[in-house]
């Protein structure tokens, strides 16, 4: 059967994990092998080296930033504002530029290593919006996420899938967060012709386009095609195809996604602190089985409930097991609403693959949906998961993503038999 007549849900059933499934394959790699995990352009490029003190600059920069450098004996690696399954960052963005004053109009690649923009198009009267918001021309920005899938699938294989999009989502959150202290609308755009900007772009099976997110001002104007092919470069410094996540991404990405007024959320941080918590967001490794406040649990879930701004959606439905949360009652919540009582911590432990952080942190979270696009309905929980890890850490609260668990066996939990996306687990 073609892989455009298997549905998004039956790749998602080939990736599950189970607890034989882990037992037979641990999934062991050797570090030293990891492709590279930035893309850079030749030299000759031209580059706009971003300016903190320029607020445009600083809008484009804080989207993908590096915000932390550790140093291990296989290199260093550099933590940025989205987190990453295994820290491998899949994630590519480029932006288009247009009519934006001290920037040539064009199609930039955002170099993150060396925080600059590397313009590998120039518009005249083509661009990006023929293939994203046909009849309409965008004044400002539009960003493009792409996955290198390589980087993921090295260490994960097939399930990296899972992971390529649910670090779009977080990564769509990180230009949310952005726009959020910059004063910028944006609208996310997850239903438009992926295949042929992919073929336009030069990527080949190497890279694909997953999401993009728009800001500025709409016009009605017609705007055709890329009037060239442009050139490709690779994003890894070596490469191994995954037919499985080739054939997933072409079936996912004919879905159409339920569809949704387009409302944007109304958030009342404050804008200094948040940036800060933007700068020092991180994953926790470890919790020290200490309750967090019911006011600020209260707070994280009125959070989550804020709306997202994108017309294609998928409803994410978000279980919380309550371990440790001052004046509420420990069990399985979905929303505010008590399903059942009891002490799940050895359980949710257990269900994600034993990690201590899901047993021992004050709250466990899963992501479920019965979606009609499965890339969209994984970006929505990944940029979902961006915004709970700011939320949290707004607070003082910590979080980490959590991507593997039994399948089959948390949906018994949930008492769902709509698909689990995605888990997280915040405390202190």
């Amino acid at each position: 059967m073609p892989s455009s007549q298997i549905s998004g849900k039956a790749y998602h059933d080939a990736t599950k994990h189970s607890y034989l499934s882990v037992q037979l394959d641990p999934n062991y790699v050797d570090a030293s092998t990891q492709p590279s995990s930035f893309k850079v352009y030749p030299k000759f490029y031209r580059r706009v080296k971003l300016n903190l003190n320029n607020p445009v600059h600083a809008f484009i920069s804080l989207t993908s930033a590096i915000t932390l450098e550790k140093v291990y004996k296989d290199g260093p690696l550099k933590l940025r504002v989205n987190p990453s399954a295994g820290a491998l960052y899949p994630t590519e963005v480029y932006v288009q530029v247009r009519g934006i004053e001290g920037i040539v109009n064009g199609i930039y690649h955002l170099e993150v290593e060396n925080n600059c923009l590397t313009l590998i198009y120039e518009l005249i009267d083509d661009g990006l919006e023929s293939y994203i918001i046909p009849g309409k021309s965008i004044n400002g920005f539009i960003f493009l996420i792409s996955c290198v899938y390589y980087r993921s699938s090295w260490k994960y294989q097939n399930r990296s899938i899972r992971y390529c999009f649910l670090d779009s989502g977080h990564h769509l959150g990180a230009i949310a967060a952005s726009a959020y202290l910059y004063n910028r609308d944006i609208q996310l755009i997850f239903d438009f012709d992926k295949l042929t900007l992919n073929f336009d772009l030069g990527f080949e099976n190497k890279e694909l386009i997953v999401a993009c997110a728009v800001s500025g001002e709409v016009q009605d104007k017609k705007i055709r095609r890329l009037r060239l092919k442009v050139p490709f470069v690779c994003g890894t410094d070596y490469f191994e195809a995954n037919q499985f996540i080739e054939d997933a991404y072409q079936a996912t990405t004919l879905e159409k996604s339920r569809q949704q007024k387009l409302e944007y959320p109304q958030f009342d941080f404050d804008r200094d602190k948040f940036y800060q918590t933007v700068w020092d967001r991180r994953s926790i490794r470890r919790f020290r089985k200490e309750a967090i406040s019911q006011e600020d649990y209260l707070y994280v879930v009125q959070q989550l409930q804020q709306s997202i701004p994108t017309e294609n959606y998928e409803e994410i439905e978000i279980y919380s097991v309550v371990h440790r949360v001052e004046g509420m009652t420990p069990g399985l919540y979905k929303g505010t609403h008590l399903v059942k009582t009891g002490n799940f911590s050895e359980k949710t432990g257990y269900l994600c693959i034993n990690q201590a952080i899901a047993r021992d942190g004050a709250v466990t979270l899963f992501f479920v949906s019965d979606y009609l696009n499965y890339q969209t309905a994984m970006q929505i929980a990944g940029f979902l998961g961006q915004r709970l890890y700011l939320t949290s850490n707004y607070l003082g609260i910590q979080c980490s993503g959590i991507g593997a668990y039994y399948d089959d066996e948390t949906q018994e939990l949930l008492e769902t038999n709509k698909d689990v996306l995605y888990g997280m687990v915040i405390g202190i």
